[in-house]
């Protein structure tokens, strides 16, 4: 991973910063998210560029909490799925040089792959269309499997007499075994191994010194060690093989090295316009339905400005990052630990700052009246039904037996889904809404059927008292009723949640979409109780 192009150094030493007064109008609001984020995972690093100069570019948090290391701008991380555009990229140089078709059938490359009568082509894999099952969801997947190396036909073969999920071309669904099989694709048509051809035709002359495929036994630079979140705590990190992740999820960079690889993308030097717009597109399922994903990299939306990105989790590590192309954004992020979540809201509300059109949500009045109205049951055009429900005082926004979401009003007929920044706005007329997420945009219409409101009411403790216990669902399972600081919660093992009374019968869990029905002898004693949460359960009070 070595360089030797004083071309590209000079590049890169001319484009670096932007003059601090462009910065600084930014610094303060950037800052604030970064330091929001910081709370929530071990340390990492961020650069924000704009028209091709950095203009934010910043560690937080610790790089070693053993050895009490803060973290640095040019610290090495592993990125994940980001990998995945590496190979798209990859696919799409052979093809410009004419040595494979993406419209090719992989038993070319694979000849006993088992395809049960269907064609898969390359494009399939590219798109996460192809059917496959994808191996990291498979059960066996665990334990000493990801401990151990694998080649790439090994891995294959691990998956590849499985079911598949669906006819190819018929639906989207994210699959790591697809870039496993183009890994192999790319060794069979070149003769070098993955992260060779990566360092020779890409690494190397753009001067990524610091990106590369990663291995546990080499000794790298400036490379941290990962993180991961368990029982309240942060650990080590659990082994895993980085033969497994490969062509799906095993490169090591930096943020400055992201960033030269989005500069020469977007200036066409690593591939040809045309391979680009490949790049960029929405694949078509077979019914003309358009999908949210082109090669490598998911199609989205800032503040209704279009979006390329992709975000990674692998062992001890997430990733961000994101390209605006009108506003010519570039934004990466990578931490070292496994539990960052709201990596992507973070960076988006980043990118938002630099397109000078932060998200602002101020909570505003809205009536009793006028939210009930919204209760509904609405579907998507794929047949997906959520349910709105006026309770105590707000609206809820979750599928049946979900979690719940609160809708936050903060502008006439438009709201916040909880803390995201997904936004549904409704219709004045109808009350159909559409839902603007960082994803894709999307119509949802109002079905037939009444949805009832919750107002929970106020019952004395010594009432409430009297739910308290054990109730036993079967021999081996226990759905316990406690109280703490007067507030009452339904358990089950180490999950609890709040629920509120309706009455002295019924209850229902603040959280989640689920409600209890508590049983009454001739003498008002609670004798047992039904929980429902999709199919009722029935449980006898045993203390």
């Amino acid at each position: 991973m070595k360089i030797h192009s004083p071309i590209v150094l000079s590049f890169i030493f001319l484009t670096l910063w932007l003059p601090p007064i462009a910065a600084q109008q930014y610094e303060a609001a950037l800052d604030a998210l970064l330091t929001e984020f910081s709370e929530t995972t071990t340390g990492g690093t961020v650069l924000i560029a704009k028209n091709g100069s950095v203009l934010y570019r910043k560690a937080f948090g610790m790089a070693n909490r053993e050895l009490l290391v803060k973290m640095e701008p040019g610290h090495i991380h592993r990125i994940g799925s980001l990998t995945k555009q590496f190979t798209a990229a990859a696919i799409l140089k052979l093809q410009e040089e004419g040595k494979l078709s993406v419209k090719e059938d992989i038993t070319k490359y694979i000849g006993d792959y088992p395809t049960l009568g269907h064609t898969i082509t390359i494009e399939h894999l590219l798109t996460h269309t192809s059917g496959i099952a994808n191996y990291t969801a498979m059960p066996k997947f665990k334990g000493d499997i990801r401990r151990k190396d694998h080649t790439p036909l090994e891995l294959i073969n691990f998956f590849k007499d499985e079911p598949m999920d669906f006819a190819p071309g018929d639906e989207f669904k994210y699959n790591n075994s697809g870039y496993i099989i183009l890994g192999h694709i790319i060794e069979s048509v070149t003769g070098q191994t993955y992260g060779q051809f990566l360092e020779e035709t890409f690494f190397q002359p753009l001067g990524m010194k610091h990106t590369g495929y990663d291995s546990s036994s080499k000794i790298i630079e400036n490379r941290v060690p990962g993180y991961s979140w368990e029982n309240g705590a942060y650990r080590n990190t659990a082994f895993l093989s980085m033969t497994l992740p490969y062509a799906g999820g095993s490169l090591l960079s930096t943020v400055d090295d992201l960033f030269i690889w989005n500069q020469a993308i977007m200036e066409n030097k690593v591939l040809t316009k045309e391979s680009k717009t490949k790049v960029r597109s929405p694949y078509l399922l077979n019914n003309g339905q358009a999908t949210n994903y082109g090669y490598g990299l998911r199609l989205g939306q800032i503040q209704d400005s279009p979006t390329l990105k992709h975000g990674g989790t692998v062992n001890g590590f997430s990733s961000y990052a994101i390209s605006l192309p009108r506003e010519k954004i570039f934004i990466a992020m990578l931490t070292n630990c496994d539990c960052s979540w709201d990596i992507e809201t973070t960076a988006s509300k980043m990118a938002a700052v630099v397109m000078d059109s932060p998200y602002t949500f101020e909570k505003q009045k809205v009536s009793k009246k006028a939210l009930k109205a919204l209760q509904g049951r609405y579907s998507s055009p794929g047949g997906t039904e959520r349910i709105i429900r006026y309770e105590d005082g707000g609206l809820v926004f979750f599928r049946k037996g979900g979690e719940k979401s609160q809708l936050i009003p903060f502008e006439a007929h438009k709201f916040q889904i909880g803390t995201s920044l997904d936004i549904l706005v409704f219709k004045k007329d109808t009350n159909d809404f559409i839902l603007k997420g960082l994803d894709n945009t999307v119509k949802w219409q109002r079905m037939d059927g009444k949805v009832t409101a919750f107002e929970s009411v106020a019952l004395p403790m010594d009432v409430l008292e009297k739910y308290l216990g054990e109730y036993r669902l079967s021999p081996k399972r226990v759905f316990k009723v406690i109280a703490e600081e007067g507030t009452l919660f339904g358990q089950m093992g180490p999950n609890k949640e709040e629920i509120l009374p309706l009455d002295r019968e019924r209850f229902y869990a603040k959280s989640i979409d689920a409600q209890l029905i508590f049983d009454l002898d001739a003498d008002g004693s609670v004798v047992g109780l039904t929980i429902f949460q999709g199919k009722p359960k029935k449980a006898l009070k045993i203390n």
